[in-house]
């Protein structure tokens, strides 16, 4: 194999790896609450923690890849996520298999800021169009299949499983890392003070979601982590409008048309991350299905992604306002139908409510992420790229802890029998009230003739 090939091999290995221990850690969970005695709250951070350090960390990695070398960026970010994914395997206990995700999280981040541009940076015309077009294959696939492997990976060689697997292609990437270009940086500097002050804030925001039920509102703890919250958020404000070259280029938010796209993102993530989590395990405990037919169930939600968008772009060539608020819509209806399950719910009553949200996300999957860069000029394309995915990824990550702690309390910190039927009624509830509120405000923010106009 030459060496562009072999960057090519890399960087789709490293891309399925991310997000397959993401929804391999969804279907693990009840299985690591049993044999490691974890309550539900330590079971919450083995996907948050993984998630927060993915959307806090990301937004840094172009800067360090600017810095340090793409090419040594991407091999470092492979290198930790192999050792965290590593450390998985080994925990002993739930303390040990949260800081190993926290870890993986770090090295996803670190990859993936740095894989894509690689493929940038070799590639151009049609050969960078058929292989960015692979790389929405493999994404689509990891998200659609990923739940169903995992399961099966469970069933076969227990929970440990889904944590192997991505680390033994992060192995494999590992020792294709000498073939790749070396692409040193431009010896930009970083804004350590911006991401510094975004990854604790993030991380303080996500620790008051989840202790916050368990601690109480009135806990110093919970109290101090609200005023560190506050400073931490208004310092980064300050600190970015002052930069010359920011993480973030917080003027983009006085653009209506990247806002209301940023929006449709989010909300499609906030729709489908929390059931890609928690689903599995209601179907585990309270249906009583095991985890490779929970994960096949799944494939009613997910198989839409690899499908539809296709379908999407053609939509929104003629309409985007009509794509967006139109794929909102479906998945908050979804949402509400989704009020029905109960632990003797079928795949036929499933199919409704899961084939909505899934056709909402799917339609929208890349198209929105195209029209969002396409909203702002040429010169601005990286930077409206990095704002746009790390919006994404903090309202993914968001949505998990606050569908996570709702869980807690309304089930009474036990996700099993009634209590999590109710629960997941609960959240379902909640989550269709914010998909109709945001599908409103993406008709408001689109309503321009000129909001709406497509990627050339």
């Amino acid at each position: 194999m030459n060496a562009r090939a072999l960057t090519v091999t890399a960087v789709l290995l490293s891309s399925v790896s991310f997000p397959l221990t993401i929804t391999g850690a969804s279907v693990a969970l009840p299985g690591i609450q049993h044999d490691l005695d974890a309550s539900l709250t330590a079971a919450q951070w083995v996907v948050n923690g993984y998630n927060l350090c993915f959307a806090a960390f990301l937004a840094l990695g172009g800067s360090l890849a600017d810095l340090l070398g793409k090419r040594r960026l991407f091999a470092a970010g492979v290198t930790v996520f192999f050792a965290g994914s590593v450390l998985c395997v080994l925990a002993p206990d739930a303390t040990v298999l949260n800081l190993a995700r926290v870890l993986a999280g770090i090295g996803a981040a670190a990859a993936t800021a740095t894989g894509q541009s690689i493929l940038a940076a070799t590639f151009a015309g049609a050969a960078r169009t058929r292989v960015f077009g692979a790389l929405g294959a493999v994404l689509g696939a990891g998200l659609a299949f990923g739940p169903t492997v995992s399961g099966l990976l469970v069933d076969a060689l227990g929970w440990r499983a889904v944590f192997a697997v991505p680390a033994a292609l992060a192995g494999v990437v590992l020792l294709l890392c000498p073939f790749l270009p070396a692409l040193p940086g431009a010896g930009k500097g970083v804004d350590w003070g911006g991401g510094i002050l975004f990854t604790a804030a993030l991380a303080l925001l996500i620790w008051l979601f989840v202790e916050t039920p368990a601690l109480g509102a009135a806990h110093p703890l919970v109290i101090a982590a609200l005023l560190a919250l506050a400073a931490c958020g208004i310092g980064f404000v300050r600190v970015e409008k002052r930069r010359a070259d920011p993480m973030f280029d917080l003027g983009l938010l006085r653009d209506q048309r990247f806002v209301g796209y940023s929006l449709v993102a989010a909300t499609m993530m906030g729709l489908l991350v929390p059931l890609l989590v928690y689903l599995p395990s209601y179907l585990i405990d309270v249906a009583g299905l095991d985890a490779g037919r929970a994960g096949l169930w799944m494939l009613m939600l997910t198989l839409p992604s690899v499908a539809l968008p296709p379908v999407g772009a053609a939509v929104a060539r003629r309409s985007p306002r009509l794509l967006c608020v139109g794929a909102i819509a479906l998945g908050t209806a979804g949402m509400f139908a989704l009020i029905t399950i109960g632990p003797d719910s079928t795949p036929g009553s499933l199919l409704l409510p899961l084939l909505l949200i899934g056709t909402g996300v799917g339609a929208t999957t890349g198209v929105i992420d195209g029209l969002a860069i396409s909203s702002a000029p040429v010169r601005q394309a990286g930077t409206v790229a990095g704002l746009f995915n790390t919006g994404r990824l903090v309202t993914e990550t968001v949505a998990l802890a606050i569908v996570g702690s709702t869980l807690a309390v309304v089930s009474g910190g036990q996700l099993a029998g009634d209590g999590f039927t109710a629960a997941l009624h609960v959240v379902a509830m909640v989550l269709g009230c914010f998909g109709a509120v945001a599908a409103v405000a993406v008709g408001l923010l689109l309503r321009r003739r000129d909001a709406g106009r497509p990627a050339s």
